[in-house]
């Protein structure tokens, strides 16, 4: 498909620069084809009464680290300041990283992290990576100078939180961003960018979610910071998605499947948990266990074998993210439901309002 046709208008000031508080006061735009109007404005807090007893709730356990590093390149007398945003571990001691400017490195190059002076020792000031690799759009592979907890401890301590750019470019990161970056539920280390549809839960809402016979269940997909790069591609088949690792355990997996086979739906909180789900169910929809990279690209015309319903937030334009949405509710649906967001003042992308969206098609449980 073309990509154009994804695009649409958003005033600046739509961006939300801070959550909301308390959390489940967001607004909360209730998206669904098979209704007559298809769209209701509620509160996140609304959701345990738009759900039902049996359903799933899905969400993402991964916990963002401070995967934003800053550091310099020295070649002779040359020094060049780098900025590395981590993207996907490869290994106890390698990264996958997006790093600025590009042009100023070359494969074995070293970059210093942090404490910069020659007395300083991994663990206390300073983290030091070597060039493996250069690839594309100024992605490079980088072997590290700790490794394993070592590695862990040293990033925590020199890294930053990789604030989305359409935020840190408005405004500066402050302490309160190491709270609010996280979701409730965040556990498992290992993404550079949060699940931002979870942000909105609080123990509060989960104990409404739980009264009411609705269950919890719990994925991980460490998101990569691929979720941020534009689609330059004219066309969506020329469009390379990058990998993220994830881990559906077979606990989860019987869980779901038991209340698919009991008429209840799963409902995915965010599109990170929407497409590790559809990444292991088969096309007779049973899901399956696993740990495995995935790069699934979901755009109209995609059948969904997994999810019945997707809590997420606002997306950019021309995104893969937006693909998704609209590949799920149906893209003139989606176009609709934006363009009323944006005149309801709706507040978009990570800090901002989410979306409930009920399937095009109808399945047998919906």
């Amino acid at each position: 498909m073309r990509v154009d046709v994804f695009d649409f208008e958003l005033p600046e000031e739509r961006i939300a620069l801070r959550p909301a508080e308390p959390r489940e006061s967001a607004r909360l735009l209730d998206v669904d084809p098979k209704r007559d109007p298809l769209l209701i404005d509620r509160r996140v807090g609304d959701l345990p009464g738009l759900l039902r007893a049996g359903d799933v709730v899905v969400v993402n356990d991964t916990r963002v680290i401070p995967a934003r590093l800053s550091g310099v390149r020295v070649r002779g007398e040359a020094v060049a300041r780098i900025d590395v945003t981590l993207h996907k571990r490869e290994g106890a001691d390698r990264w996958r990283a997006f790093v600025r400017p590009a042009k100023k490195l070359r494969e074995g190059e070293r970059i210093r992290f942090g404490d910069t002076s020659e007395n300083a020792a991994c663990l206390l000031g300073f983290l030091d990576a070597e060039v493996l690799e250069k690839g594309e759009e100024g992605e490079v592979l980088l072997g590290f100078s700790c490794t394993g907890p070592a590695l862990d401890e040293a990033i925590e301590r020199v890294g930053s939180m990789p604030l989305p750019p359409y935020i840190a470019s408005k405004r500066a990161q402050d302490e309160g961003d190491a709270r609010d970056y996280q979701t409730l539920f965040a556990n498992e280390p290992g993404a550079v960018a949060a699940p931002t549809a979870g942000l909105h839960f609080t123990p509060e809402l989960v104990a409404a979610l739980e009264a009411r016979g609705i269950e919890l269940a719990r994925v991980t997909l460490h998101v990569g910071a691929g979720t941020f790069l534009p689609v330059k591609a004219e066309d969506t088949q020329d469009h390379r998605m990058h990998a993220e690792f994830g881990i559906v355990t077979e606990a989860v997996a019987a869980q779901l499947n038991a209340a698919h086979a009991k008429g209840g739906r799963i409902v995915c909180v965010g599109t990170t948990t929407l497409r590790i789900l559809e990444s292991v169910t088969d096309d007779a929809g049973m899901v399956h266990a696993d740990a495995r990279d995935t790069s699934i690209f979901i755009t109209p015309g995609y059948r969904f074998r997994a999810a019945d319903v997707l809590l997420t937030n606002f997306h950019l334009p021309r995104s893969t993210l937006f693909m998704l949405v609209s590949a799920f509710a149906g893209l003139d649906n989606m176009h609709a439901a934006y363009a009323h967001a944006i005149a309801g003042q709706y507040r978009f992308y990570s800090y901002g309002d989410a979306c409930l969206l009920s399937r095009a098609d109808a399945g047998d449980r919906l």
